[in-house]
């Protein structure tokens, strides 16, 4: 009986929360990467170089790494309906300004504060995701909420690209358009958030008195099973600094692909970036979210958390050295195929490892902790495409060195240990409260 009232507390869950923070991530996505779309028209117009907007590029992730770790803590003292609201309003204001952002000094300052305003978004999505779903449902459920990231690209490549072409439309050029639009969906969203989302479990007004109960009595049964509370001594344990390396090398390649997208597509094409372009830049999403829906699950059911994601790394390693390679437009776009459902895949199976290790404010301080280190190599990601490319005199010597270090990532995740195999602290450190 209570096996039954606890699946439907996770399902009534699921179609609740999931699709709240789907919409949401596909906004945070598409504010923090449309620059890419604009890259070509935004250059000519304001005059910055490429080494300018590689910066520009990556200094949202500077504010990003600081930022991230207090942000989860300010969210579990203030709630997540407050929290996450407020910090989608500011982000999607931000986003906006961008449009204004017509110098280098103005362009640095605005990426700047828009990496500010999104610090505490994913990593409270992912300690969100603790808090309801038992740890049997996260991977499945991370999977769907990564399927943020390739619909962003996906339905958001074409929307940027029709943006784009409303160029001269009131005398503004077409990245204007873009960013003030699309900045403006995500202040609705934060609106929208303060009406719809609950802390926890057990203030939630969707789920009945019995079914609650169910959910609110597995989470804290699993909570009381874990190794750590306390910051400090989650921060002690060796896996989750190996974590955070692991996920550094992810996000490197991730945004070393995904800021650089839309050029290297219209390169292929030989066009412009525009409607046509951004279309075709799609296609690697579009396969992305097929990759994001089964393999979490795959892993869900296997339980081979490190196998799945090490072989899903390999296969985005591969891909992404293989498109640089070939010289066929067509089998190029397909090894970009490969290279974005490993990099988006590989995400949500990485994040169901802290939850397994952490508690209370461990997992929130672990999880920003951890998420820095992404931040740390979204911003080295363009630097070291435009360094590698410079260095060598081509482009294609950039993603020949991201396919490098994924596999430098691959390598990691294989040697990280077993949930078995993780040293245990004192018994004196366990269950204590930071």
């Amino acid at each position: 009986m209570m096996t039954t009232m606890l699946n439907k507390a996770v399902e009534k869950t699921r179609w609740r929360l999931i699709p709240f923070m789907l919409s949401l991530y596909i906004l945070a996505f598409l504010d923090r990467a449309n620059i890419g779309f604009a890259k070509e028209s935004y250059q000519i117009d304001t005059g910055l170089s490429n080494e300018v907007y590689a910066l520009g590029a990556g200094i949202f992730f500077i504010a990003y790494a600081i930022l991230g770790a207090p942000a989860n803590l300010l969210m579990k003292k203030f709630g997540a309906k407050s929290w996450i609201g407020c910090t989608t309003l500011a982000w999607g204001v931000l986003s906006s300004a961008m449009a204004f952002a017509d110098t280098e000094f103005k362009f640095l300052l605005v990426r700047f504060l828009l990496g500010a305003a999104e610090a505490g978004f994913f990593p409270g999505m992912i300690y969100l995701t603790s808090l309801w779903f038992p740890a049997r449902n996260r991977a499945s459920v991370m999977g769907l909420f990564y399927l943020g990231a390739p619909l962003a690209l996906t339905l958001g490549s074409p929307l940027s690209g029709a943006l784009l072409e409303m160029h001269g439309f009131a005398g503004h050029a077409g990245w204007f358009w873009m960013f003030i639009i699309e900045g403006a969906l995500a202040v609705a969203a934060g609106i929208w958030t303060f009406w719809y989302l609950d802390d926890e479990p057990s203030s939630a007004r969707f789920l009945s008195a019995d079914i609650k109960k169910a959910l609110v009595d597995e989470l804290a049964a699993e909570e009381s099973k874990k190794q750590v509370t306390r910051i400090r001594d989650g921060l002690k344990i060796p896996a989750v600094w190996h974590l955070g390396f692991i996920y550094l090398i992810i996000q490197i390649s991730v945004y070393g692909l995904i800021f650089f997208l839309p050029t290297q597509v219209s390169n292929l094409l030989g066009t412009k970036v525009g409607f046509t372009a951004s279309l075709i830049s799609a296609i690697p999403w579009v396969a992305a979210m097929f990759g994001t829906y089964y393999i979490p699950r795959y892993a869900d059911k296997s339980g081979a958390l490190r196998t799945v994601a090490a072989s899903t790394l390999l296969v985005a390693g591969l891909g992404i050295g293989a498109s640089a390679l070939v010289s066929s437009p067509v089998l190029a776009i397909g090894a970009l195929c490969f290279a974005a459902v490993g990099f988006i895949a590989v995400q949500p199976v990485f994040w169901t490892i802290p939850t397994t290790l952490l508690s209370g404010s461990a997992l929130a301080a672990g999880i920003g902790f951890i998420n820095m280190f992404g931040a740390i190599g979204g911003f080295l990601a363009p630097q070291i495409r435009v360094a590698a490319d410079n260095m060598f005199s081509n482009n294609i010597a950039g993603l020949l060195t991201l396919c490098g270090i994924t596999l430098i990532g691959v390598v990691a995740i294989a040697l990280l240990r077993a949930k078995s195999e993780t040293p245990q602290l004192p018994e004196s450190h366990l269950k204590t409260s930071q």
